[in-house]
């Protein structure tokens, strides 16, 4: 559970933003999407090293 403590007085735009961002940083969203459908482990290993040669590449081109 998330909690969020409010100061007396703080605005409640202010308490929202934080709660976005602490349930953003716990991925439960990202979670429930990837198990809308299952993957099979083969294939997340692919799109793994997929991701990790865009991510050098990308490295590379900054250099």
């Amino acid at each position: 559970m998330i909690i969020v403590p409010v100061k007396e007085g703080e605005n409640i735009e202010r308490a929202l933003k934080k709660f976005k961002r602490k349930f953003e940083k716990t991925g439960i969203m990202r979670e429930l999407r990837a198990r809308q459908a299952y993957v099979k482990p083969s294939v997340a290993r692919r799109e793994q090293i997929k991701k990790a040669i865009y991510i050098q590449k990308l490295q590379q081109q900054e250099d």
